[in-house]
């Protein structure tokens, strides 16, 4: 699902919510609300129903559900007494009331010729253009179950456009590294470099049209 509604556009497969700005940053939880929100607009959606969906087998109080709404009010601008796209109903649940349209993929976003992955022992992890959530959390992208990683521990950027993939920590417990280099900010990856999440090494690497070329093996000469 890509949409537009007023100066954002939301990317549920990519995960990003883009504003005039570029990028704005959701915690995953808060994401998964709007995701929902927008895909049933106009439909009020229950509290119980949107607890049940975002925090699948897990008791949590509404309050938990107040929080993450604050947070994508602070992110789109938005109030809830003049609201522009989150409704509260109160005593029921929440509506997204703004108009949003359908967004054309931009040419290349899937399925570009700018192909990479992560590799791990005998594991290859193909990373899409976008954002790319490395982490412990069988949901995120690339799924190291390695108890040294954190559940959401970095991410990779593929921007196929300008050809560029970025590295970034997201507040990870034990940090992440590029080589023997922390990664502060955003990092540039270069074929073979290694990654470090945690415990866990990772190799980066782009497929190379001219690299992957088959070698063309000359025929034995025959005797006369």
């Amino acid at each position: 699902m890509r949409l537009r509604f007023g100066p954002f556009t939301l990317d549920s497969e990519t995960r990003q919510l883009i504003g005039e700005q570029g990028e704005i940053p959701l915690t995953r939880k808060a994401f998964d609300l709007l995701v929902l929100l927008v895909d049933q607009r106009p439909k009020v959606l229950r509290k119980t129903d949107l607890l049940a969906r975002v925090w699948p087998d897990t008791h949590v109080v509404d309050a938990n559900l107040n929080v993450l709404v604050g947070e994508l009010r602070r992110a789109l601008g938005d109030h809830s007494k003049e609201p522009r796209f989150i409704r509260t109903v109160h005593g029921t649940g929440f509506a997204f009331v703004g108009d949003a349209t359908d967004a054309a993929t931009p040419a290349g976003k899937r399925g570009s010729s700018r192909r990479c992955w992560l590799a791990w022992n005998e594991r290859r992890f193909m990373l899409e253009d976008g954002s790319n959530l490395i982490g412990r959390d069988p949901a995120c992208d690339v799924w190291i179950d390695a108890s040294r990683v954190s559940r959401e521990h970095a991410r990779v950027v593929v921007d196929s456009a300008s050809g560029r993939v970025t590295v970034e920590d997201v507040g990870s417990t034990n940090g992440t590294f590029v080589g023997n280099s922390p990664v502060v900010g955003s990092v540039t990856l270069s074929d073979g470099d290694i990654l470090q999440i945690g415990s866990v090494e990772l190799t980066f690497r782009i497929w190379n049209e001219k690299q992957a070329e088959t070698e063309r093996i000359r025929p034995p000469s025959r005797a006369d």
